[in-house]
């Protein structure tokens, strides 16, 4: 396969083309952009679209540019599916379109977006990010000047963002997929018809990205917007609609405001029911008595949940579903032998299952494993966690799910002593949720948290602090100080300066500690005490007394006998 040189935008995909010479750097954006920041190495050497031609120049000739030809070329083959022919055409089109329209031109962001696409499609991510990554500097530099008076601009730059976000949530950057996203429907916003399905749908996909990384408040009025453009084009009682608002209940949920996501549900199942579609009418039917659960009406979810086994195929994915759920109804009732009945019965659906979704095996999985850990059953929960990460070892675009079950494949060994087995799934945990959730979420200080305490336990305070502090960063900024995990952190902070002998440094941690639990009112009065108590071994640790205990979990220094 041909490759361009890094000069045209891309990385080695295969073999070079014949030696260029080098072509001129990025000249002084026109006056109507500002300067770019500093660019990566796929723009710098992009060239302004060329001169135009004297008033006296021989008219052109009047067959296509090879540029515009070959970019055709290359679309065509990707409407047909021939990905490997589409990058082949694409990376060609590159050079001459560049040569014809100046680096920062729209031709050439449309041949670098096909490229990138056509890349990832066949395998190549890193060329196709490098690829997408170049064409969204190229279409945010014409848009601010060009894409209101030329829609076009703007379309190519939303397609380019859209493929970008499809890139990063296929290896599972789920949080850098929602920026693009997000930019994707500012430029149709710009250019498309207020109440139009293609607007429409980049409302959805943007409120669809936010909720896939529980960010629900700004996923909320991305969905109600979108719910209303599917009303006016498609009507109340559409497929469509009903699509929208089964986004809008996962959002009323991750808000807690359960009874408008039942709602929700409800008005789906009407619509289900007139249409026919007696598969989607179950799962919906499932969702709503997981709300339900939530709400405390377990008696109407187990309804619910009966007529859907009524209505499944009896080795159906909704059948399994419906027994998880039914599960999670008796285990809240103490009804542990019928729970577990329950979930063996879902997982033999499950196992014999060959056409169900991997995503969705993984979700029961998890789901299962979580009830044994409610039972006490540890080992079984740890057993199917590890049987769910096998599950997702190739599902790059389930990080999420990877991420969450190796955080509590963590904490679980942790907390039963096996600290050595703990801190390879914590890591990993860490890694994954950063990806998904972002730098902030709350799921992610945990993991920190729970590391730090790990690499307490094996002796080595020093990455013990290091990760202990991004946890209180993230769990202070999310539940305050007085926090129970929150003086927890702290606490553990306080411990770890301790163990390395940085005692003025563990009395200001300690301090805090103290300082929470007055927050915190009579209640805590005994954790309080305990706090000040090991700020006086601390100061009795600062003076060199063996016999003081400190950290919490330390054993004393017998005193020394003289027989």
């Amino acid at each position: 396969m041909r490759r361009l040189p890094k000069s045209l935008l891309l990385a080695c995909l295969s073999r070079p083309l014949r030696p260029r010479s080098p072509l001129p750097l990025l000249p002084t954006p026109p006056p109507h952009h500002p300067l770019p920041h500093r660019l990566p190495f796929s723009t710098q050497t992009l060239t302004p679209s060329p001169p135009p031609p004297p008033p006296d120049a021989a008219p052109p000739p009047a067959s296509k540019p090879a540029g515009l030809a070959l970019l055709e070329a290359a679309e065509l083959h990707e409407s047909e599916g021939d990905h490997r022919k589409a990058l082949d055409l694409a990376l060609k089109a590159v050079a001459p379109l560049h040569e014809s329209h100046g680096g920062w031109s729209l031709p050439v962001a449309r041949a670098l977006r096909l490229a990138g696409a056509a890349a990832s499609r066949v395998g190549l991510a890193g060329d196709g990010f490098e690829s997408l990554g170049a064409a969204a500097e190229i279409v945010d530099h014409l848009a601010p000047a060009r894409g209101r008076r030329e829609p076009e601009v703007a379309a190519v730059g939303a397609a380019v963002h859209e493929q970008l976000a499809r890139a990063k949530m296929a290896v599972g950057r789920r949080w850098d997929a929602v920026g693009d996203l997000r930019r994707a429907l500012e430029l149709k916003s710009g250019c498309l018809d207020e109440g139009s399905a293609e607007l429409g749908d980049a409302y959805r996909d943007a409120a669809e990205a936010y909720a896939g990384v529980l960010d629900f408040d700004k996923a909320l009025p991305l969905c109600s917007k979108a719910l209303g453009i599917a009303e006016g084009r498609f009507g109340l009682d559409s497929k469509e609609v009903a699509k929208v608002r089964r986004l809008l209940a996962v959002v009323y949920t991750g808000l807690g405001r359960h009874v408008d996501a039942l709602e929700q549900i409800e008005l789906v199942k009407m619509v289900y029911e007139q249409l026919g579609l007696n598969v989607e009418l179950s799962q919906v039917e499932i969702d709503g008595a997981n709300i339900r659960i939530l709400l405390g009406k377990s008696e109407e979810a187990l309804n619910d949940l009966k007529r859907v086994m009524k209505r499944a195929d009896k080795e159906s994915e909704e059948r399994a579903l419906a027994y998880v759920a039914m599960a999670k109804i008796l285990t809240s009732q103490e009804r542990i032998s019928d729970s577990k009945r329950c979930l063996e019965i879902a997982r033999g659906i499950i196992d014999t299952n060959d056409s169900m979704n991997p995503g969705r095996v993984a979700e029961a999985y998890a789901e299962i494993s979580l009830l044994h850990e409610a039972m006490a059953e540890f080992e079984t929960s740890l057993s199917l966690m590890k049987k769910t990460l096998a599950i997702l070892k190739d599902a790059k675009e389930m990080q999420h799910i990877e991420g969450s079950i190796s955080a509590r494949m963590g904490w679980l060994l942790l907390h039963s002593e096996r600290v050595a087995e703990a801190v390879p799934y914590l890591e990993t945990a860490v890694e994954k949720l950063k990806n998904c959730f972002g730098p902030q979420h709350f799921g992610l200080g945990f993991a920190y948290k729970n590391l730090g305490e790990a690499y307490l336990g094996m002796d080595r305070p020093e990455s013990a602090v290091k990760f202990l502090m991004l946890a209180k960063g993230i769990i202070h900024a999310t539940f305050g100080p007085t926090h129970e995990d929150s003086i927890d952190t702290t606490q553990s902070i306080a411990n770890a300066y301790g163990v390395m002998g940085s005692y003025n440094l563990a009395m200001d941690f300690q301090e805090q500690v103290i300082d929470a639990y007055k927050s915190c009112g009579a209640d805590s009065s005994d954790d309080l005490r305990e706090a000040c108590r090991l700020r006086e071994q601390i100061k009795m640790k600062a003076k060199g007394l063996r016999h003081a205990v400190f950290p919490a979990n330390s054993l004393p220094v017998l005193p020394d006998r003289n027989d």
